[in-house]
């Protein structure tokens, strides 16, 4: 969390020595979005009438890294967790956004829409204890939307909630194994024959709703 907090405020201080805007907002939510998941964000409100522009870093552990039916010739993967192999996996996603303000929506509560540009950095890995292991990652671009509602709690601090959807598209995964031999790594394209086998294997997201709720300030 501390990582999000030190990208998200450098981020902030890129956007504003690029223009001056009043009324930076920096926040921190958490929740869900396909797994246990948390935000930190800085919104320059207003920039040109009620569109403004808003920068995220999101960091989530997915429910389900490795799928357990998949099976890349040596039988499914709940076969090996059954006899003690274990996954994790870890979605790394930056978002750059427009946004646009539609005021109050009754007191005290302010909303607002968003849409732009996601980039994730995916990670999942098959553990079978001893050092053996299996990674394989995936950097991909998106597109993202959704709205957010904030509600007043002092002058500069508020409630925030978060709802909305990423899309991701399908890109290179790469494998890297540990074996008692030593490394191996190989790289699958989306148009290589064994690349449908490992992206049913990786699980990532294609759509991948999200809701959040957390605090910003206003400075």
């Amino acid at each position: 969390m501390k990582k999000l907090i030190s990208l998200t405020i450098l981020a902030a201080a890129a956007t504003a020595a690029a223009q001056s805007f009043n009324n930076i907002e920096l926040g921190l939510t958490g929740g869900y979005a396909g797994g246990l998941s948390g935000e930190a964000f800085v919104h320059a409100p207003n920039v040109v009438g009620p569109v403004g522009i808003k920068v995220g870093v999101a960091y989530t552990r997915p429910s389900d890294s490795i799928r357990d039916s998949s099976d890349i010739g040596a039988g499914p993967f709940s076969g090996y967790k059954a006899a003690g192999a274990t996954e994790s996996g870890s979605a790394t996603v930056i978002s750059v956004d427009g946004t646009y303000g539609l005021g109050e929506v009754a007191p005290g509560i302010d909303t607002m829409v968003y849409g732009g540009a996601r980039y994730g950095m995916f990670k999942g890995t098959e553990d079978y204890g001893s050092g053996l292991t299996t990674t394989y990652s995936s950097n991909s671009f998106g597109l993202g939307a959704g709205a957010m509602a904030s509600y007043a709690l002092t002058g500069n601090l508020s409630l925030v909630g978060d709802l909305g959807a990423d899309y991701f598209f399908k890109s290179t995964i790469d494998r890297k194994t540990n074996t008692a031999a030593g490394p191996t790594s190989d790289s699958y394209a989306t148009g290589d024959a064994n690349y449908n086998d490992f992206n049913n294997r990786f699980v990532r997201p294609g759509t991948n709703f999200k809701a959040r709720l957390g605090i910003k300030y206003m400075f």
